[in-house]
């Protein structure tokens, strides 16, 4: 078998004979010398006016070769026996999922305590929440089986590549149901509509070989005295709290906070696109950017960067509290809303202030947000945001009206600068106006800012030691995901979690024998 790299037109990328082809040359052989072949990676290089697939390839060389199995499937054991040891897991998001299908390949039986509901009990409370008739607090957009990704977009992408076997759990995702798709594309998407099934199968197949759940439990008081992942997410303020009344550190670190921008999709394909018609016809994806800049001001340099952007997708709401607006994005796997939505944040930096008071400062720029969003408007149990004019925004105007939005609460005009920290309009508008550089364009009236993106990251760390992934102050905690200040997104948060979960088994491991 051999692995070659091809570089084809968008039109021959969507051709298989085309690929088989070009596959042929590469190896020197004709095409009906070839054995089977399958893509390892597709990315779309948009860089140049050209634009061009690039194709990652592993090919036979004779009909009779076969293809590998793609990857070697997981063997989940039975742990239902009486005498099995038990492992708490605090939070069934990414982290906590993958935690637990870790500790079954060793054995080890998880007992996962969820304080929200299950994926299809939570889309109905979802459903209410967008339709403006009620927010609950422990099922939502960030509360429940799956965690925050579940329903707010389902990439599989990290910016880092040094945290573990990222394309193990691209192949846990394709097991439990993903398209074949997620195995090779640059930027994986599997998309909110499909994701809360393949999330339905890694619970059935917990519970299956013995695992426990339990819904509707938030923890309030945590048990020392057995080994348990602290998988709770990056919203679960009353956790922290909780903790520190136990005596469990925490530690602020910097995180980011701002808006969500929004424009119509076909604006973005033009500008990502340099305006082929390609896109059109069906023979690209909706585009994404990824956008970073460093901004000067009198507040010194922080960065400000696009997050969770969403081609062909809605924004949604994602607060977790009745008097507060909090926005995040989310797209279903087709990616066809006419609409592309993106968090831009900025930068925020430790500054001697303690944990909890960075969780006060999240909390109360949300709270802002639905004085001047939902109260403002006479709807004061609605989810209706603040919004203006992207151009508005960056020069300071009133924003008149509001082009269509995907938010489906429903938006107000305010001028966001007046009541949001000026540490964070000021970066904004300067980004904005440096995006707008790199792609003139993209500082358009058709575009439109809603507040606040503010759960991009968590404001808390929870220490652990690196070795044994264990809290200096509770050997039996091991802190993992996101929630506790170790990752950034789906795929990160369930490595994270796969960590966590070796640590414990070679842990028990050790003492068992």
């Amino acid at each position: 078998m051999k692995r070659v790299l091809l570089t084809l037109t968008p039109e021959q990328a969507a051709d298989t004979a085309e690929i088989t082809k070009a596959v042929a040359r590469e190896v020197s052989l004709p095409s009906r010398s070839l054995g089977p072949w399958h893509i390892v990676k597709r990315s779309v290089d948009a860089r140049q006016r050209q634009l061009k697939i690039l194709l990652t390839v592993d090919v036979c060389t004779s009909p009779e070769e076969a293809l590998l199995p793609p990857y070697e499937q997981p063997v989940y054991l039975d742990v239902s026996g009486p005498q099995t040891p038990e492992v708490n897991i605090i939070g069934m998001g990414p982290a906590g999922l993958f935690a637990a299908l870790t500790l079954l390949e060793h054995g080890i039986r998880p007992v996962i305590f969820e304080r929200g509901k299950d994926v299809s009990e939570r889309k109905k409370d979802i459903a209410l929440l967008n339709r403006n008739e009620g927010l609950n607090a422990e099922s939502n957009y960030c509360f429940g089986e799956g965690g925050a990704g579940t329903f707010s977009d389902g990439k599989l992408f990290s910016r880092s590549s040094k945290r573990g076997n990222m394309q193990r759990v691209m192949e846990l995702f394709h097991f439990f149901g993903a398209d074949d798709s997620v195995l090779y594309e640059a930027h994986a998407h599997i998309g909110s509509d499909k994701l809360p099934g393949i999330i339905r199968r890694m619970r059935e197949t917990i519970l299956e070989h013995g695992g426990i759940i339990r819904f509707d439990t938030c923890v309030t008081t945590l048990d020392r005295s057995r080994p348990t992942i602290l998988a709770i997410g990056h919203s679960a303020h009353d956790t922290y709290r909780m903790l520190m009344t136990q005596g469990i550190a925490l530690e602020p670190k910097g995180f980011a906070m701002g808006v969500r921008v929004e424009h119509p999709q076909a604006l973005i394909d033009r500008l990502m696109y340099h305006g082929s018609p390609l896109r059109a016809q069906g023979l690209l994806p909706a585009a994404s950017y990824s956008l970073v800049t460093q901004v000067r001001n009198r507040y010194g340099q922080r960065g400000v960067y696009s997050f969770c952007m969403c081609p062909g997708g809605h924004i949604v709401p994602a607060a977790t509290d009745p008097e507060s607006i909090v926005v995040n994005g989310m797209s279903a796997s087709h990616r066809n809303s006419p609409y592309a939505n993106s968090g831009m944040v900025v930068e925020m930096h430790p500054e001697g202030e303690s944990a909890l008071e960075w969780l006060a400062f999240q909390e109360h720029l949300e709270h802002l947000a639905w004085q001047h969003g939902a109260e403002a408007a006479g709807q004061p149990q609605s989810m209706i945001a603040p919004a203006q004019r992207l151009d508005d925004f960056v020069y300071g105007r009133d924003s008149k009206d509001l082009p269509g939005t995907s938010y489906l609460p429903g938006c107000r005009a305010s001028r966001l600068d007046r009541w949001m920290p000026e540490i964070i309009a000021l970066s904004l508008r300067e980004g904005f106006r440096a995006f707008d550089r790199k792609y003139p364009g993209f500082l358009t009236r058709e575009a439109v800012v809603v507040g606040v993106e503010s759960r991009s990251s968590s404001p808390v760390r929870i220490p652990r030691d690196p070795l044994t992934m264990t809290h200096p102050d509770c050997p039996n905690l091991y802190p993992a995901g996101e929630g506790a200040g170790y990752a950034g997104g789906i795929t990160s948060s369930a490595l994270d979690g796969i960590r966590a979960a070796e640590a414990v088994c070679k842990r028990l491991n050790t003492i068992q024998s």
